[in-house]
């Protein structure tokens, strides 16, 4: 049994982009640029560099997604992980990072009185203690509670 499993946090490059499938389930699609400073060790200056990674998220967190996450909103993504390859328009190789979420976290406060509740968490959730949530498992993925 192969497993692929990751988590980044970072910001919406973009507004969340909702659509349907032709049977009807909603999928919500994003970008979030993950920052990262490294020291060069010859010049001793910072060096900033930047991964992106495609989000889609599915179902009712889709929904939810779509609804209360923007470009900018930093974000706690956890979900299964793969790369796919692509050729741009002038013949160029690329390498796609892609994530199919199983659970997404606004990490930026609400309004007052709403702070530390996330946007992919159900209504009245507040910010996790520690601790993960339970497994998933693909055959569950419409029956998730979030």
């Amino acid at each position: 049994m192969a497993f692929s499993k990751i988590q980044v946090v970072g910001n919406l490059g973009r507004d969340p982009e909702l659509r349907y499938t032709p049977n009807g389930r909603p999928v919500t699609e994003f970008s979030v640029a993950v920052n990262q400073s490294t020291k060069n060790q010859q010049t001793g200056e910072w060096v900033e560099a930047t991964d992106w990674f495609r989000v889609s998220v599915w179902g009712d967190r889709a929904e939810r997604a779509a609804e209360n996450l923007r470009k900018g909103t930093r974000v706690l993504v956890d979900g299964r992980f793969r790369t796919r390859e692509y050729e741009t328009k002038d013949g160029r190789k690329g390498i796609s990072l892609e994530i199919t979420a199983d659970t997404v976290m606004s990490l930026d406060k609400r309004e007052a009185g709403e702070a530390g509740t996330f946007a992919g968490a159900p209504t009245g959730a507040t910010a996790p203690s520690g601790g993960r949530g339970p497994g998933f498992d693909d055959t569950e993925i419409d029956e998730l509670p979030f």
